[in-house]
């Protein structure tokens, strides 16, 4: 695979620092049950890192020490980690959000029995990823047979109270455009899902998240061997929105890898850019407070702040 860092260490990105921490986001491991052509993390079924039991430990306690509200559980499929239901359970009862970036597909996976309803029992907020409404499009990016389990998964989902504003249940989509492209209105686009997702298959969901590819990994690997890299990165600078800096998910977010390093954001996490230029552990958490130090920029935050904007909650 083609590095990218070498090509983005050297930037004028503005300097920002981090605010309060308001969302720990744990990747629990590389481990998945599909393998996307822009997943920046390289995550497939052959992947084995994951997070061992006593990291996993430190993240409810974590939780609790630094007041922290949102628990963004991420990977690989999260839902493939033995103990990611007891770290549910336990961040729920501490009174925190917690998030399941979820690819759908996971919910039909032998292991995996009774995922939907154990989401819908804790009030687990469900991010699924769905990069068009579109057969032919979901199955070329992620996969033959994808987009067909990716519905059924909504409407298992869907038939448990998600997407109904009156049950509570959270359940939000992620859009990424197919290539090196920028995402186009989330507004507008959230639209038209909602209009095909409904008409064609009575699907509901609350809100759609317009992401930009991140020129790191796999898709970035992807645009050096194809000439593009370069083209792309024109792309973010010219379209930078300064205003976007204030909202960016890096300033109130603390990013944690499989073996418990901390990171400003996933995409540093996998560039390998440590927070405040300095290897941290989880366990760190417990008695230091990282506001107000600086972020680790590089020329892929370029891809945060091009156009409306992007991070883990979709437009800025």
């Amino acid at each position: 695979m083609l590095a990218t860092l070498p090509l983005l260490e050297v930037t004028d990105f503005p300097r920002i620092k981090r605010q309060r921490t308001e969302t720990l986001q744990v990747n629990l491991g590389y481990r998945c049950n599909q393998s996307c052509v822009h997943c920046h993390v390289n995550a497939g079924p052959h992947r084995s890192e994951m997070m061992a039991p006593e990291t996993l430990a430190l993240i409810p306690e974590v939780l609790q020490k630094r007041a922290i509200g949102t628990l963004d559980l991420t990977g690989g499929a999260p839902e493939m980690h033995q103990g990611f239901r007891d770290l549910v359970r336990q961040a729920r009862a501490l009174g925190v959000r917690v998030i399941d970036r979820c690819n759908l597909t996971i919910l039909f996976e032998p292991e995996q029995a009774g995922l939907a309803e154990f989401l819908a029992e804790q009030g687990v907020e469900v991010v699924a990823s769905l990069p068009c409404y579109s057969l032919e499009n979901v199955d070329k990016q992620r996969g033959k047979g994808v987009f067909d389990k990716s519905i059924t998964g909504l409407q298992k989902l869907n038939a448990l109270g998600y997407g109904d504003e009156a049950s509570g249940l959270k359940l939000n989509l992620v859009y990424n455009p197919q290539g090196p492209s920028l995402p186009p209105s989330q507004q507008a686009l959230q639209a038209d899902y909602k209009r095909e997702l409904k008409q064609h298959f009575g699907i509901r969901f609350n809100e759609l998240y317009a992401l930009a590819n991140m020129p790191i990994k796999r898709f970035g690997s992807m645009l050096i061997s194809k000439g593009q890299f370069e083209p792309y990165m024109q792309l973010l600078k010219d379209n930078y929105t300064a205003a976007n800096l204030d909202g960016v998910m890096c300033r109130s977010l603390i990013s944690v890898d499989w073996q418990g390093k901390l990171y400003d954001c996933d995409f540093n996490q996998q560039l390998g850019l440590a927070v405040a230029g300095k290897t941290r552990h989880l366990r760190d958490l417990l008695n230091e407070d990282m506001a107000g130090k600086a972020i680790c920029v590089a020329d892929h935050c370029y891809g945060c702040t091009a156009g409306q904007g992007s991070s883990c909650g979709g437009a800025l």
